[in-house]
């Protein structure tokens, strides 16, 4: 079963930094990942995503602030956030595509594989003004 793990939220006054880590365990099979988040009486939106090759994209409202990254070789994802606003606080929400085998004991093959997505339990960042 893949599981993500996040880390490095807490309180940080505007204008200061924050780093966010992320760890995918369960599989090497591990397609984009990214960051997504959620304001407090807000829908969870996008921050950023990479993928394997290490193409990025990033919501309007971080670009030039925040960077993300990854090192596939230890299954981490990073969320770099810097010049951090107010309306940066929320949940924050680690998101990773992995590949499920739907194997097949008897015949000792995979009788279909997909790409599914999976999230974790989100670290809280705050941003005092």
């Amino acid at each position: 079963q893949v599981r993500l793990v996040e880390s490095g939220g807490g309180l940080v006054q505007a204008g200061g930094s924050l780093r966010l880590s992320c760890a995918a365990s369960g599989s090497d099979e591990i397609g984009d990942m990214g960051w997504y988040r959620q304001a407090p009486g807000k829908q969870r939106g996008l921050v950023a995503t990479v993928g394997e090759g290490g193409h990025t994209n990033y919501a309007d409202s971080v670009k030039g602030r925040f960077s993300v990254s990854r090192d596939n070789a230890k299954n981490m994802v990073y969320l770099q956030m810097n010049s951090l606003k107010p309306e940066d606080t929320g949940m924050y929400y680690c998101t990773a595509e992995y590949l499920y085998h739907d194997y097949d004991p008897i015949l000792e093959t995979d009788r279909s594989t997909e790409w599914r997505d999976v999230w974790g339990q989100g670290t809280r960042v705050t941003v005092s003004s």
